[in-house]
């Protein structure tokens, strides 16, 4: 009986992996099209919008049945609400990468600042880095991945402050991108809160490893 719930709970793990990687490129996608100004990218993303949530309540389906059917054990039941948790901060993000989506088609006007594009790009890439490495952490149940990738977000911080000045800077120095900057603060603060889901998900590879619920940012620090 176990070996069946060990079987279908590596099932869930990989198709939780599978959704986590799409989510990835979703990030990509949203934040390309908006640097681009591809509002046909950002259109594509919109109209498969159902796909995420959908994966997502696929996932916490199975593994309701997976809890109610097998009867897990303390240590498998842990494991099993920690794909729970952490599918849900994943279907989080996949809204976080659909709202920049909509800001690509929702913003007019074609006065930018660059600076402010080179940094969302960063964000970009260090957050899918971080969401890459606590999918791994949670794969090989690598606590002290999961915390450094919390530590990690501490640069994505210090990038959308470094973005706020830049925007600021960049009206203040050409009035016409007022109406950019408006989308820009919304980029960065999406870019923002994907990476504090990331470490929600950090939180729950330490809670499946250890069985303790840890707090990896500081409350006092959010935004």
């Amino acid at each position: 009986m176990h070996e069946i719930f060990l079987d279908e709970l590596k099932k869930l793990n990989e198709e939780f992996m599978e959704m986590g990687v799409y989510v990835n490129d979703q990030i990509d996608q949203a934040t390309r099209a908006f640097v681009d100004h591809d509002k046909k990218a950002a259109q594509s993303m919109v109209d498969d919008q159902e796909k995420v949530p959908k994966e997502s309540l696929r996932i916490q389906k199975k593994a309701l049945e997976l809890m109610a059917l097998q009867q897990p054990v303390a240590t498998d039941f842990r494991i099993v609400i920690s794909i729970l948790k952490a599918v849900t901060d994943l279907e989080r993000i996949g809204e976080n990468a659909l709202s920049i989506a909509l800001e690509t088609i929702r913003v007019k006007g074609n006065a930018r600042i660059e600076p402010v594009e080179d940094t969302i790009s960063e964000m970009t890439h260090n957050v899918r880095h971080m969401l890459i490495k606590v999918l791994t952490a949670y794969v090989q149940d690598d606590k002290k991945m999961a915390r450094d990738v919390a530590n990690n977000h501490n640069g994505i911080y210090s990038d959308y402050i470094k973005a706020r000045k830049l925007i600021v800077k960049g009206v203040e120095k050409n009035p016409d991108t007022a109406v950019a900057a408006s989308s820009y603060f919304v980029v960065i603060r999406l870019l923002e809160r994907i990476s504090d889901h990331i470490v929600n998900i950090a939180s729950w590879v330490i809670y499946k490893t250890t069985g303790k619920l840890t707090e990896l940012i500081d409350p006092n620090d959010a935004l």
